[in-house]
């Protein structure tokens, strides 16, 4: 950990920024989420990058793009690379991939922790961008693999933020854990669904707060 600490530290201070937003998408494709709940939380997040808000903002940013796919331990995988929003065809064919993105696993449990350590050494592939954040989803505790707040102190080192949607499905306090134990970062938050049939919703609001927040600061 301490070898790719220092080599994505001095990845991500090395160019000049060219790109405001390096935004990971992180999944959860946990043995909780079935199928149904699972073309929900896709569908659902395409929609809210088409957003016309949210698209114009990321066009803006020239932000970059990246979805992963995560559930239980050594079971994490970027599943759509970095794809920078240089335009609206670009973040459209982007959305595309999103909805279309085959589910890689379906019966596992909950790696929180691995999926952020995952998602975090990605981020020495945009040392151009200015702003780095991780937007994961969840529908539970982590239940397996390194705890993620063991993580915290690696993400804070690295500028990354880490949002979160909390996906309360059978988990009333999820919200809680996930503030307690998941997010980091200046203004780091955490947006609350009240089941799956929400997710679509709650994720449209939680990228206009992501998204708007960085364009507001370029005017």
């Amino acid at each position: 950990m301490r070898v790719l600490l220092s080599t994505l530290a001095f990845s991500i201070s090395g160019p000049v920024a060219a790109c405001d937003l390096a935004l990971a998408l992180a999944v959860d494709v946990s043995g909780s989420v079935d199928e149904g709940e699972y073309r929900t939380q896709m569908d659902g997040l395409a929609h809210a990058l088409r957003d016309p808000v949210v698209s114009e903002a990321l066009v803006r940013a020239e932000a970059q793009l990246m979805l992963v796919q995560w559930t239980g331990a050594a079971r994490q995988r970027v599943t759509i690379p970095w794809t920078q929003a240089s335009n609206f065809d670009a973040l459209d064919r982007f959305a595309d991939r999103v909805a279309a993105d085959p589910r890689v696993w379906r019966n596992y449990s909950t790696a929180i922790g691995e999926a952020l350590e995952i998602t975090m050494a990605a981020f020495s592939q945009v040392p151009e961008c200015s702003r780095h954040l991780i937007d994961v989803s969840g529908d539970g505790p982590s239940n397996e693999g390194i705890e993620p707040l063991a993580v915290h102190r690696d993400l804070r080192a690295l500028g990354i933020t880490v949002n979160a949607i909390a996906i309360e499905q059978s988990e009333p306090d999820l919200t809680a854990y996930f503030y307690e134990n998941v997010i980091v970062g200046e203004g780091a938050f955490v947006e609350t669904a009240n089941g799956f049939a929400d997710y679509p919703a709650r994720i449209r609001k939680k990228l206009l707060r992501e998204v708007t927040q960085q364009t507001a600061a370029l005017d």
